[in-house]
C-alpha cells in the first residue's frame, strides 16, 4: 500500500475538514457528462446510485428508521445538500466512504444519482475518512459502532506513521473527548460473538459486564449466549468478573457457564442508588459503584483538606 504523499494530519477531521476542497459547487445539470466542478485534480460529480459501493468494513448501520424517512423527505425537497465521498474501486465503480445514509435516503426518493466528491486515497487514508465523517455526522452511534470506528481508525493511524498504541489512542481522545480507558475499553467489545454484541447494542447485555466477558473465548460466548437465552436474564457484573476470572485459572466449563448464569439474582441491599442529580456528571455507562467510588474519593479529599471551598481554605 503506497504511503500517502501528503503531511499527515493529526487533528480534529471533522466533517469540514474531510470535504475541505477549492471546488465551487455549481447545479449538476450542467451538461458536462454530469460533473459540476473540476479543480485541482477533485471533482463533484452526479454517479449513478448502481455505482456506489459501501466499504468493504463499514461498522456504521443504516436503518430504514425514523429518522432515514425525515432525511429521505428532506432530500425529495431539497435534493443532496452535502456530496459524499468516494474514491475509485479497481474493478469499477466507487466505494462511498461517507454518504451511505444519504444515499438510501436518495433510493427511497427514487433518485438515480448522488453527488460526490472523487478522491484518490490508500486504504488507511480511506479508513480515517469513514470513520471521521460518521463521527461527526451521526448524533447517536451504538456501542458496537463506536467500538469497531475506534478500533479500525487506530489501525488506519498506526499504518500512517502514528507510532505507538497510546500515540493513536490520543487522537482519539482529542477528538471524541473520552477517556483512554473508556476507548480501550470500547475498543474490547470488538472481541465480543456477533450475539453479544447485537445484545449490548439492544441493552439487553450491559456494558460493564460485556466488557468482562470479551475476555472469554468465542465458544465460551456462544455459551453465554445461548444461557441468556434459556434462562432469560442479563449476567450482572459480578457474575462476568467470576467468569472471567475462572477463564483465567483455567476451570471454566460450558456446564460452569450455565449453573453461574442460571443462579437466582438474590435482591441487593447495599447496592448504591444514585440520583439523577448526580448521574448527569458522569458518562452513561458508568455503573452506580464507579459513580459511588468517585464522590466516595472527592469527599475524602475534601474532608481531609486536599480541596479548597470558595472563599476559604479548609483546615
Amino acid at each position: 500500500m503506497p504511503k500517502p504523499k501528503k503531511e499527515l494530519n493529526l487533528s480534529l477531521s471533522g466533517y469540514d475538514d474531510i470535504f475541505a476542497s477549492t471546488v465551487e459547487t455549481t447545479p449538476a445539470n450542467n451538461g458536462n457528462g454530469g460533473i459540476t466542478a473540476d479543480t485541482h485534480g477533485e471533482r463533484i460529480v452526479e454517479i449513478p446510485l448502481a455505482e456506489l459501493h459501501p466499504p468493504e468494513f463499514h461498522p456504521f448501520h443504516v436503518n430504514d428508521d425514523e429518522a432515514m424517512e425525515r432525511l429521505a423527505a428532506n432530500i425529495k425537497r431539497y435534493g443532496v445538500r452535502e456530496p459524499g465521498l468516494v474514491r475509485p474501486r479497481a474493478d469499477g465503480g466507487y466505494e462511498l466512504l461517507a454518504g451511505n445514509r444519504r444515499k438510501r435516503a436518495c433510493e427511497l426518493s427514487e433518485l438515480s444519482t448522488m453527488p460526490v466528491i472523487i478522491r484518490e486515497m490508500n486504504d488507511a487514508d480511506a479508513t480515517i475518512a469513514m470513520v471521521d465523517s460518521n463521527l461527526e455526522q451521526r448524533e447517536k452511534l451504538l456501542f458496537s459502532e463506536r467500538a469497531w470506528a475506534y478500533k479500525v481508525k487506530m489501525e488506519a493511524l498506526n499504518h500512517n506513521g502514528v507510532k505507538g498504541e497510546m500515540h493513536s489512542v490520543e487522537v482519539l481522545v482529542a477528538q471524541t473527548g473520552e477517556s483512554k480507558n473508556q476507548i480501550f475499553r470500547l475498543i474490547r467489545l470488538t472481541e465480543l460473538v456477533c450475539t453479544l454484541l447485537d445484545k449490548v447494542d439492544t441493552k439487553q447485555l450491559a456494558f460493564n459486564p460485556a466488557v468482562e466477558l470479551s475476555y472469554l473465548s468465542q465458544s465460551e460466548q456462544t455459551a453465554v449466549a445461548t444461557a441468556m437465552d434459556n434462562h432469560a436474564i442479563k449476567p450482572s457484573l459480578s457474575q462476568a468478573v467470576r467468569l472471567k476470572k475462572l477463564k483465567q485459572s483455567g476451570e471454566l466449563t460450558i456446564e460452569l457457564i450455565d449453573t453461574i448464569l442460571s443462579e437466582i439474582k438474590k435482591p441487593s441491599t447495599d447496592e448504591p442508588k444514585i440520583s439523577e442529580q448526580y448521574r448527569q456528571f458522569f458518562p452513561s455507562d458508568y455503573s452506580a459503584e464507579q459513580i459511588e467510588e468517585i464522590i466516595t474519593t472527592l469527599l475524602k479529599g475534601w474532608q481531609s483538606g486536599q480541596y479548597q471551598t470558595e472563599g476559604r481554605a479548609t483546615a
